[in-house]
């Protein structure tokens, strides 16, 4: 295969201003039996923000920030942006890169851990893309990124910061999006959570840690991967802080926003508990440098693969049966939750 001469950031999308926030919605759910009045509950969550997601503004710092990394890392290359379920649409920017003479396109999905959402979902976004424009470039998905150092490095540097101002002896917990139990079955997402958790938590001289979910979305009588942050809260006693490190996201958006700074800080407010939040790894220097060394493994395969933990660096093609689909939630958004991610 040629080696890629454009990069590709793909991302979920969010709605830009409040007349976006249903069409978004109805994009998302398309082909799920979800009842509108759940919709627009998750709406009203957008409409609190002004019916902006943060997603965007911070998908375009991190091109941006790839935009002056690359070259300084000796690699050449446009930089696009593609969302999955809102503008720039994922066949859109497509048509466009082949339009502009991209022939094979190294693709940097927003999302580190193996999922049936955050991977193969992915992948066939890819596929579908490619068999609906005609000429498009050749597509690569870029390997999981959990355990590499510079993703280790930008959540433990918030993380750290985060404590410092946390007072002593706070509980730490690192908090993901919650998934079907059928669906973590056929998955790596809850080694790779944490073995990601684990040595973000050694960086940080964090002795005794709990990985807790967020952002459940499925009926209610489905069981999902828990505890749930806000019950995991409600259970502390008064007095307790809790620092709590989104490791499961890769930016502060809307699942950051509104389910940790939002309702699991009203639920800690309620029971007298000091809820603090580390920030995301965004657009740290770290976590650029990892993604351009990510694109150098391919323009250059004698490129050292780094990778903390046991498992060492995931491969470029992920195996057939992993994160098959199953058991996707078949009522939708149970409490009135959504996935921004």
């Amino acid at each position: 295969m040629t080696p890629p001469d454009a990069l590709l950031v793909l991302s979920f999308g969010g709605p830009e201003g409040p007349d976006e926030v249903i069409p978004f919605l109805e994009n998302v759910l398309r082909g799920r039996d979800v009842p509108r009045q759940r919709m627009l509950a998750v709406a009203e969550h957008y409409q609190h923000f002004g019916g902006v997601s943060p997603i965007n503004a911070q998908n375009r710092a991190l091109v941006e920030a790839l935009r002056s990394r690359l070259p300084a890392a000796g690699i050449d290359l446009p930089v696009y942006w593609a969302n999955r379920n809102w503008h720039p649409l994922l066949a859109d920017t497509v048509a466009t890169m082949r339009d502009d003479g991209v022939g094979h396109a190294a693709v940097f999905v927003t999302s580190a851990f193996g999922s049936y959402s955050g991977c193969r979902q992915y992948r066939d976004d890819l596929a579908a893309a490619t068999a609906a424009v005609p000429g498009a470039p050749v597509l690569d998905k870029l390997r999981l990124y959990f355990d590499h150092p510079g993703f280790v490095e930008a959540v433990a540097d918030g993380l750290r910061a985060t404590l410092a101002g946390a007072g002593p002896s706070p509980r730490v917990w690192f908090s993901a999006h919650s998934i079907p139990v059928s669906m973590a079955a056929t998955a790596p997402y809850e080694r790779q959570l944490a073995i990601s958790a684990a040595l973000v938590a050694e960086s940080c001289g964090v002795g005794s840690s709990e990985l807790v979910f967020q952002s459940r979305s499925g009926a209610p009588g489905q069981p999902w991967l828990g505890p749930d942050v806000v019950e995991r809260v409600r259970d502390l006693p008064a007095g307790e802080t809790v620092v709590v490190c989104p490791i499961g996201f890769v930016s502060d958006h809307m699942e950051v926003v509104y389910d940790l700074d939002t309702e699991a800080a009203a639920a800690a407010a309620d029971v007298g508990v000091t809820l603090r939040r580390a920030p995301t790894a965004g657009t740290h220097p770290s976590f650029v440098s990892m993604i351009a060394e990510l694109v150098s493994e391919r323009l250059d395969p004698a490129t050292p693969r780094r990778s903390l933990g046991p498992d060492g660096p995931w491969p470029d093609a992920c195996p057939r049966s992993c994160c098959a689909l199953v058991g996707r939630p078949a009522g939708g958004l149970g409490r009135a939750r959504r996935r921004d991610a």
